[in-house]
């Protein structure tokens, strides 16, 4: 865990520094409120398991789970974070476009990793707003960022006004860089130490998209596929329309990151991002759908490689896992094409296709729990049969 400065010595008393934070949380909530056009609403602190509300952050956090004795022995979980349950609540309060929700969320993070801004207890302001399907883009994430930064940098304003002990650090303005700039900015450091550089530089800065591999072919960090956009490519030569806001900590002398946000995935984005995540753990026990720079995939069908393609799937349905073979013949050798006077061997690439290709279950509906069962049932026939060749 990070230690403080030596020679730290707190500005207040417990007692004021209390009060104090009181004032930022009130005055910051109306600032937000007004600036994003969000009413407040109450959020659960649990959630029955295997509904799927329960956000997986990066996809591997586990929640801490109780029984509830006089619900039927049923299993709960406390919130990790409020992602889906809000975009739920947006629909269920009938919230329209250009409206939003926001509450006080607390939550339990066991997995955390503790230092000085992390705990596993987690007390903060999260929102969720409707918008269009033509909203869905850099522009509208930028001008949510800086309304979002203007009442952090007003909130500031004020707590040095009422405090005058506090003096302010904020620079008027936030700064935009991509992950992909700061990886040819700073190709030597790790992702935060380059997020740290960016923010000794310019004191708050938005660091845009967040998932996706990068030049390295490593991501900035993690996101869990069912989160924000990560994958969507954007006209600067990016991918994601997501980020995290950070502020320089002069006490600490580091980066600060105060909010992680984004537009949320839509149908094609949460295809293509599972279709990442099967891609990242699969190879290279199959061979798995390439994307070249000129297009992009929508992955309508996921489809794999796999010369023990027929005892795959075999295997697969003795796991209840459902796949599916789409075209067992090659287009020549198929009866619309006989016309043609084609023989086996003609086509022998198509002819290798058709006999290893299989599609896996890959749909917006599916949870990660279930293609975390398709993962691991695949890469024990692996384990059993050895790797893909």
């Amino acid at each position: 865990m990070d230690d403080l400065p030596k020679d730290y010595r707190p500005l207040f008393d417990v007692k004021h520094i209390e009060a104090a934070i009181k004032d930022i949380k009130d005055f910051f909530e109306r600032q937000l409120a007004a600036a994003l056009n969000l009413r407040r609403v109450t959020a659960p602190l649990f959630v029955r398991s295997g509904l799927g509300i329960n956000d997986d952050l990066n996809g591997v956090e586990q929640p801490v789970r109780f029984r509830v004795r006089h619900d039927g022995g049923a299993e709960v979980e406390l919130v990790q974070s409020l992602a889906k349950w809000k975009r739920l609540a947006l629909a269920r309060y009938g919230f329209q476009p250009g409206e939003g929700l926001y509450t006080d969320m607390n939550a339990v993070r066991p997995d955390e990793t503790l230092d000085n801004i992390h705990s596993i207890y987690v007390d903060q302001w999260d929102w969720e707003k409707a918008i269009l399907p033509a909203q869905r883009n850099l522009a509208t994430l930028e001008k949510t960022v800086r309304s979002i930064y203007e009442a952090i940098w007003r909130t500031e304003f004020h707590i040095a006004s009422q405090h005058p002990r506090i003096r302010p650090v904020l620079p008027e303005s936030i700064t935009f860089l991509a992950s992909e700039e700061l990886q040819r900015r700073w190709p030597e450091l790790s992702p935060r130490q380059r997020e740290h550089e960016a923010c000794r530089l310019h004191k708050a800065v938005f660091v845009v998209g967040i998932g996706a591999e990068l030049a390295d072919g490593q991501p900035h960090d993690g996101r869990a596929p069912d989160y924000d956009d990560w994958s969507t490519p954007r006209a600067d030569g990016g991918r994601g329309l997501n980020g995290d806001i950070l502020l320089w900590n002069p006490v600490l002398e580091r980066s600060f990151e105060i909010s992680s946000m984004g537009i949320r995935v839509d149908a094609e984005a949460l295809r293509r991002q599972l279709a990442l995540r099967y891609s990242q753990k699969l190879a290279p026990a199959l061979t798995t759908p390439v994307e070249r720079e000129w297009g992009r995939h929508v992955y309508h069908l996921y489809i794999v490689r796999s010369p023990r393609r027929d005892a795959l799937q075999a295997f697969l349905k003795q796991k209840g896992v459902a796949s599916e073979v789409y075209y067992p013949l090659p287009p020549h050798l198929a009866a619309p094409c006989r016309r043609l006077g084609y023989k086996k061997g003609d086509f022998p690439c198509a002819e290798l296709a058709a006999q290893e290709t299989l599609a896996l279950p890959l749909y917006p509906e599916l949870t990660l729990d279930q293609q975390d069962k398709i993962i691991e049932s695949v890469l024990e026939f692996t384990l059993t049969n050895g790797l893909n060749e």
